[in-house]
């Protein structure tokens, strides 16, 4: 963990145990007609904000005491503690109940009410017979489980419901949602417009459209397809999640795979150095040259070692020149075919350009990348923990300029280095930027009252935040002073800070 100061050790962070959830795939129509239910979630949901989903979610301890008050309930089914959670997610996000004859029917909004006002009120409702749960049925079409990116994790079981020539409709719930609009798609046309990055959808759910364009519904109720997946987080920009030694709460570096399938390819960031890492990279690498692709190159973002790999162990996988910052190739072996990259540099895969954005701020020499499909972001922003920045190799005023400059591109997705793609680029930016100007004016204020020494600094600009680790609230506190020192605004005297 080369951000943090000298002597400081963090634990490592925990990967999470995903939890079991349930998601329903409506489609109404046949053949060439039939289209597939997305909903719209709203700007401020913590997870996937601004994305097309399909409606569904957590199995809760009201939907096991479903299950275990009504044993009768799916009794031929082992899952029948998702499909309840099924129909309960159904009634609170979209107002669909089966109808008791097969069918579906829109649920009176006095139930829903009930439902949204407290989970445990559907199984009530069920129970009494004012929803019903008897001839319904659904096909498990996948299993799809989200990769190691989040605090939060699920074993997603997706189950086709097949409205046909229904009329029914989906409904917002009265009150607070976390969707704002439906669509109906059909499958190929969805697929056509995420591909043109005017759509976004979740990791998972995009390959399950892909399975749904090449194979169709029953293919795919025959045998579920479960297990490993590509995670695709935009159009030609794939993430392989590689286990190392960063900063917590992530417990992986983001290794990116750009260019398509049967194309020439660049990884970005390839970081394994342990067994399970290169055994990780190692199947990614063969499996994208049994595509017929050609690795062309290998970019790395930042000279930190938690995004440059073993590359002596890489180099037996595949052979490509190395394209990095003059500052990151001074920390690796030369080599005759490696080039550097600076501001303004283009990459070229297919018809798709990817262009070179300096940002030094977080290390000398952090590079970003930046096409229609969104900006590989190195360690500049992520969606869980924090970002910093060195006092001893960072520069605070260049990453508050770096957070603004990439926010002005108004490109549609982030792409971190480690955890979750970001949705909105533009609001986290604003969030990381207000924070950090936030910090910024403190530790001046503190300055102008009359600290002067770089503790009683940190104690006074960090007083609103008290968990934070003091050896890391010092270290912040110092870049912030030196940057401020930079701008004019400070002087120092050996170890103490005083106002202009």
């Amino acid at each position: 963990m080369a951000e943090l100061p000298e002597g400081v050790e963090l634990p490592g962070g925990q990967v999470a145990t995903p939890r079991p959830s349930a998601a329903a795939v409506l489609s109404r129509g046949a053949g060439e007609r039939r289209e597939i239910l997305l909903c719209h979630r709203v700007s401020e949901v913590p997870s996937f904000p601004d994305f097309w989903a399909f409606p569904g979610g957590g199995v809760s301890r009201v939907d096991r005491a479903a299950a275990e008050a009504n044993p009768d309930w799916f009794a031929e089914r082992d899952d029948r503690i998702s499909l309840i959670a099924l129909l309960r997610e159904m009634v609170e996000e979209v107002g669909i109940a089966p109808d008791g004859s097969g069918g579906f029917l829109q649920v009176a909004s006095e139930l829903r009410d009930e439902v949204n006002s407290d989970k445990a009120a559907w199984a009530v409702l069920a129970t009494d017979n004012r929803l019903v749960v008897s001839g319904f049925s659904a096909d498990l079409i996948t299993e799809r489980t989200t990769p190691p990116l989040a605090p939060v994790r699920f074993k997603n079981r997706f189950y086709h419901l097949d409205l046909g020539d229904s009329k029914i409709e989906p409904t917002l719930p009265n009150g607070r949602s976390e969707f704002d609009e439906f669509r109906w798609w059909k499958p190929a046309a969805l697929l056509d417009a995420w591909m043109a990055h005017s759509v976004k959808l979740p990791p998972p759910q995009i390959t399950l459209i892909r399975d749904l364009v090449e194979h169709g519904f029953d293919v795919l109720a025959e045998d579920p397809p479960s297990g490993y997946h590509i995670i695709e987080f935009a159009h030609g920009v794939e993430c392989v999640p590689l286990p190392t030694a960063t900063l917590p709460p992530a417990t992986h570096t983001n290794c990116y795979v750009l260019g398509q399938a049967g194309g020439p390819r660049i990884l970005v960031d390839p970081a394994a150095k342990s067994a399970e890492a290169l055994e990780i990279l190692s199947a990614k690498v063969t499996e994208i040259q049994a595509t017929g692709s050609d690795i062309i190159g290998t970019i790395f973002t930042h000279r930190h070692p938690d995004h440059i790999g073993d590359l002596s162990a890489i180099s037996s996988m595949y052979q490509a020149p190395i394209l990095a910052s003059s500052e990151t190739h001074e920390v690796i072996p030369s080599c005759d075919t490696d080039s550097t990259l600076k501001e303004g540099d283009e990459i070229t895969l297919g018809e798709v350009t990817w262009t070179v954005i300096e940002t030094p701020g977080h290390c000398p020499g952090h590079i970003c990348l930046c096409s229609e499909a969104g900006i590989i972001s190195g360690d500049n922003a992520t969606v869980f923990g924090t970002i910093l920045v060195p006092s001893g190799e960072g520069d605070m005023n260049a990453y508050l300029a770096g957070l603004e400059r990439l926010r002005d591109i108004d490109l549609p997705l982030l792409f971190p280095g480690h955890g979750s793609m970001v949705a909105n680029p533009t609001r986290l930016l604003n969030r990381y930027l207000k924070h950090r100007k936030a910090r910024h004016s403190r530790v001046l204020e503190a300055v102008l009252s009359g600290k002067n020494s770089l503790t009683d600094i940190a104690s006074e600009a960090y007083s609103d935040t008290p968990d934070a680790h003091p050896d890391l609230a010092r270290d912040q506190t110092l870049s912030h002073l030196k940057a401020l020192e930079k701008s004019g605004e400070i002087y120092r005297i050996k170890k103490d800070w005083y106002k202009n």
